[in-house]
């Protein structure tokens, strides 16, 4: 009889584990997990001041502007890369390596910086997160869930967030393979073209990748879970059977409460609005 029972705990046990493996927790980046402005704003701004944009990149990323405004503000800001053009690509493993010794051994500045090591590339803009946007994270790693960031920043930035985020789950014990699903930029001979891979991941195309990750993971989308702070997250909330509003912003939470979703707002997130005061943008 005692055998038995320990054969049926061991079922139990992979039945429970088999089931945690088909759910999924799919966040938002920029103001979900992490403060604004957006790790790709952080990137152009430190981009800019140190002069690495030569001068024609304005003019060409104008070019593109104007072909691209029909389709409105929102989608020129996903689609228009022209100021990387010729600007040399990260070295990723380089700067994910960094990070985690930037976390793990340093830790994080407000604001989103932190200091770096002789070694680190200089042009990553390090992220701090919001430290309940973690718990939240770290719940789902507790739980057997895959960790996916589905965000319309560029790919690299993706990455290297993804890895700092893995430390900071570490550092409370617990390991996590984080996936990155972002904008592709595409490259020639190590450098930046300004133009993307396939389609920017924002609005529905984030439902669109959800739904293939669905079929390629073997995941249950009733299940899952997915978190999101912008009205272009909502297809993405829509996808899952557990979606909801982290931080939302007015039209998001707005659509939250018509359709029933939970609201979470980060409680460092309302103390940073409360702090926040007035500044000039760098170099202006």
């Amino acid at each position: 009889m005692r055998k038995s029972e320990e054969v049926k705990e061991v079922k139990d046990v992979a039945d429970e584990m088999d089931k945690s493996a088909r759910i999924a927790a799919f966040f938002d980046l920029d103001g979900t997990l992490m403060p604004l402005p957006s790790l790709e704003r952080r990137f152009f701004r430190m981009l800019r001041k140190r002069h690495e944009i030569p001068l024609k990149n304005y003019f060409l990323w104008l070019g593109e502007a104007l072909q691209l405004l029909p389709r409105g503000i929102t989608a020129l800001a996903h689609t228009n890369k022209m100021y990387l053009k010729g600007l040399q690509t990260f070295d990723e493993l380089r700067t994910e390596n960094c990070l985690h010794s930037l976390v793990r051994e340093n830790g994080l500045e407000d604001g989103g910086q932190a200091s770096r090591p002789p070694n680190c590339n200089p042009r990553s803009p390090v992220p701090r997160f919001f430290e309940q946007g973690v718990e939240r994270v770290t719940c789902h790693a507790m739980l057997g869930h895959r960790v996916v960031i589905m965000s319309g920043t560029l790919e690299p930035l993706g990455n290297a967030a993804a890895c700092a985020l893995e430390a900071e789950i570490a550092a409370r014990g617990f390991a996590v393979k984080i996936r990155t699903c972002a904008t592709r930029l595409r490259e020639t001979n190590g450098k930046w073209t300004g133009e993307i891979l396939g389609e920017p991941i924002w609005g529905e195309a984030k439902a669109r990748v959800v739904s293939a990750l669905a079929e390629e993971m073997g995941l249950d989308l009733s299940q899952c879970w997915a978190y999101g702070n912008s009205s272009e997250d909502r297809w993405m909330l829509a996808a899952v059977g557990n979606p909801v509003a982290m931080n939302p912003a007015f039209p998001l939470a707005r659509i939250a409460r018509k359709r029933g979703w939970p609201i979470l707002r980060t409680s460092d997130r309302l103390e940073k609005l409360q702090n926040r005061r007035p500044q000039a943008e760098p170099g202006a």
